[in-house]
């Protein structure tokens, strides 16, 4: 999905079990639970280095995220041989929302929710009721709820402008340094790739980094 206008959302902002998914009880915030913090799956060390560009709500990123990445992860992350990096790149104001919450999780809960995201997409962020700001909110609130976030806590994230800037940064950067303007982009072994590939692909990309 190309990216869409950014425009006029970074004003005053620095540059600088119902749903079938279970998440982690929450425990005594860490340094890794810091909002700034990396979100990743597996060893740091690995061989390869996966950056992971996306949008919550791109299309084409819920396929991958939904077919091709369970498998990366059983594949290459749960034995030691990729260490995967999420990157926000949101499209829209919505999507900066989502990413906004995602990070304010505790970090064990961000893989968990935003899978939950991706797989109930059409729900928070396509759905025909969907007109106001506070409507995409409200819908984002239902899947943050579950993850054990309270609706104080949710609205200080999506207020939080240190935060709002920390994600559009990461769009920033990632348009400088790699000219990323469309989810997913993949930056393999400081490769870029494109498109919601199967796992298949992914995975000789992977073998060829």
């Amino acid at each position: 999905m190309d990216r869409r206008s950014l425009l006029g959302m970074v004003g005053g902002l620095a540059t600088a079990g119902s749903l079938g998914i279970a998440f982690p009880a929450a425990a005594a915030e860490t340094k890794a639970d810091s909002p700034y913090s990396i979100r990743s799956l597996g060893n740091p060390n690995a061989p390869v280095t996966v950056y992971e560009y996306f949008s919550l709500n791109c299309p084409h990123c819920a396929e991958f995220a939904t077919h091709a990445l369970p498998k990366v992860i059983e594949s290459y992350v749960k034995p030691g041989k990729v260490y995967y990096v999420f990157k926000d790149f949101p499209l829209n104001e919505d999507a900066l929302w989502a990413a906004q919450i995602a990070r304010a999780l505790p970090a064990k809960a961000y893989y968990p929710f935003i899978s939950e995201l991706f797989r109930t997409q059409d729900e928070w962020a396509y759905a025909p009721g969907l007109k106001t700001p506070k409507d995409y909110q409200n819908a984002l609130f239902r899947y943050a709820a579950l993850a054990g976030m309270d609706r104080t806590t949710f609205d200080a994230a999506i207020a939080n402008k240190k935060l709002r800037a920390f994600v559009l940064n990461e769009l920033n950067d990632a348009e400088k340094t790699y000219k990323v303007n469309s989810t997913p982009t993949f930056i393999i072994n400081g490769r870029k790739r494109e498109g919601a590939v199967s796992f298949d692909t992914f995975s000789s990309w992977l073998k060829a980094a």
